[in-house]
C-alpha cells in the first residue's frame, strides 16, 4: 500500500539527497579496452612529441640561406647527397648546396634549417633546381611543438573516446589507469515470466530486465543480471542482500508491493514509495547503507523510461563520468494529448514525416508488450499544471536513442 505518492520533482531530490557516490577505486587496462571508460588519474607526457624536428611534406632538406635569389627563371641548383625515409636518422650533416630527399614526418637532418616541396623543385639525377626562395624552418614541425615533456594531457575523469586513445597511442601507453565500471545488480520479480532462455507457449519470457541490462551497458557501467526469482519474501530478502553487498546499484523489475522488505537490510531504508507520475506511480526507491535499490514495473517501455527519469544519472555520477543530457528534438503533436490529473505524465512517442516534410510525433500505446518497444523513439512529458497538448501543437521529444529511429529522413 503506498503512503504517499510524491510529485516527481521531490522524489527526484529525496534520491538525490540520500544518494552518496563513493569512491569505486581503480583498475589498470590495457589501451585497446579503454574505450568508453574513464581516466583515474591525470595522463602526463614522457616524452616530447615529436622528439625531432620533422618534416611537414614530401620534399628535401635544405639550408634556406642556399635559396636566396631563386626564381622561376634562374633556379639555384643544390646537389643531392642522400634519402631519408620516415623513423630513419641521416648519418651526415647538410652542407652548403647540398639537399637530402626526405618523406613526410621524416627527421630533420643536421645542418639544414628548411623543406622545400615537390612543386618548387625539378630533379634531374643528382642535382636538384629550387625555383623558390624558402624561408628557414619552413615546412618544419619542431620539437615537442605538438606536445611537451611533463604536460598534462588529460585530466583525472576524463572520458576516453576514440581521439583520446589515438594521442595515448602515440605516447606509447600501453596500460591505462582507469575508474572502476559501476555494478549494477538486475533482477525480475514474478510468478508468471520465465527466463529468456525458456520456453512456454503460455507464459511469457521477462523482459524488462533485459532492457535494462543493456540501458546500464549504454550508461557505462557493468550490469550483473540475477534472473528471475518468485514473489516470495524470504527469497527476495536473500537476493537483495547477496545484490547489495556485491554490487553498486539494484534494480528489481516486476514488483514493488513487497519493497519494504529493503527496510530490513538497513538504514535509511525505503525513501519513495510511489510517485505521481503517469505510467510508473508504483516505482519505489530505498537505500542500504548508501546504496540505492530501485523498484520498477514489469513493462519493459516503463522500466526503460523509468531508468532514464532516475537511475542513469546515478550510474554516470558513480562512474565518474559526465551525466549525459537527453537529446532532444523539436515535432508537432499528431494528436491531441491529455494529461494525468495530479500527475507528471510521460507519453512515448514515435517520429515521422507527414506529406508536407514536417516531423510528427505520434503516441504509441504502450499497452502493446514488444510493439511499443520497437516503435517508441522517445517520449513527451506533460506537467501537472498543463489539462493536454493540442493537435499541431510544438512539442519536445527527449529521444531514447539520440536519434528518430523510423523517421527515415531525420
Amino acid at each position: 500500500m503506498f503512503k504517499k505518492l510524491l510529485p516527481f520533482e521531490e522524489a527526484k531530490k529525496v534520491i538525490d539527497a540520500n544518494f552518496e557516490p563513493a569512491s569505486l577505486g581503480e583498475e589498470e587496462s590495457v589501451l585497446l579496452e579503454v574505450y568508453n571508460r574513464v581516466s583515474s588519474r591525470d595522463i602526463i607526457s614522457s616524452f616530447e612529441i615529436p622528439s625531432y624536428d620533422t618534416s611537414t611534406v614530401i620534399g628535401y632538406a635544405i639550408k634556406a640561406e642556399d635559396t636566396i635569389g631563386a626564381n622561376e627563371n634562374e633556379p639555384v641548383t643544390l646537389k643531392i647527397i642522400g634519402c631519408l625515409g620516415f623513423g630513419e636518422i641521416f648519418n651526415h650533416p647538410v652542407g652548403k648546396g647540398e639537399a637530402v630527399e626526405v618523406a613526410f614526418g621524416a627527421v630533420i637532418p643536421e645542418g639544414s634549417d628548411a623543406v622545400i616541396s615537390l612543386q618548387d623543385i625539378e630533379r634531374e639525377d643528382d642535382t636538384l633546381n629550387v625555383f623558390r626562395v624558402a624561408e628557414s624552418n619552413q615546412n618544419i614541425q619542431k620539437k615537442g611543438s605538438d606536445i611537451r615533456k611533463d604536460t598534462i594531457i588529460f585530466e583525472s575523469g576524463q572520458l576516453l573516446g576514440a581521439s583520446e586513445i589515438g594521442v595515448l597511442a602515440s605516447l606509447r601507453m600501453n596500460q591505462v589507469k582507469v575508474k572502476r565500471l559501476p555494478m549494477v545488480a538486475i533482477l525480475s520479480v514474478s510468478n508468471e515470466e520465465l527466463l529468456a532462455s525458456s520456453y512456454s507457449p503460455v507464459r511469457p519470457c521477462e523482459v524488462a530486465s533485459h532492457s535494462v541490462f543493456a540501458a546500464v551497458i549504454e550508461s557505462g557501467a557493468k550490469p550483473v543480471y540475477l534472473g528471475v526469482i518468485p514473489k516470495d519474501n524470504f527469497q527476495m530478502l536473500h537476493m537483495l542482500r547477496t545484490a547489495i553487498n556485491s554490487t553498486d546499484i539494484v534494480v528489481v523489475c516486476g514488483n514493488s508491493d513487497n519493497s519494504e522488505i529493503v527496510n530490513a537490510l538497513g538504514k535509511p531504508g525505503i525513501v519513495v514509495n510511489g510517485i505521481a507520475i503517469k505510467p510508473g506511480k508504483t516505482t519505489a526507491v530505498g537505500f542500504v547503507d548508501g546504496k540505492p535499490v530501485f523498484f520498477l514495473p514489469e513493462a519493459p517501455t516503463v522500466a526503460l523510461l523509468l531508468y532514464v527519469l532516475f537511475i542513469k544519472s546515478l550510474v554516470q555520477r558513480l562512474g565518474g563520468r559526465p551525466v549525459s543530457v537527453i537529446k532532444t528534438v523539436k515535432a508537432l503533436s499528431g494528436s491531441r494529448m491529455f494529461s494525468a490529473k495530479g500527475h507528471r505524465k510521460f507519453i512515448m512517442v514515435k517520429l515521422s514525416f507527414d506529406k508536407n516534410c514536417r516531423l510528427i510525433a505520434d503516441s504509441v500505446d504502450t499497452t502493446g508488450y514488444l510493439s511499443a518497444l520497437i516503435e517508441a523513439c522517445g517520449f513527451i512529458e506533460i506537467t501537472e499544471n498543463k489539462n493536454y497538448i493540442d493537435i499541431d501543437q510544438e512539442v519536445e521529444v527527449y529521444l531514447f536513442r539520440g536519434y528518430a529511429s523510423n523517421a527515415s529522413s531525420f
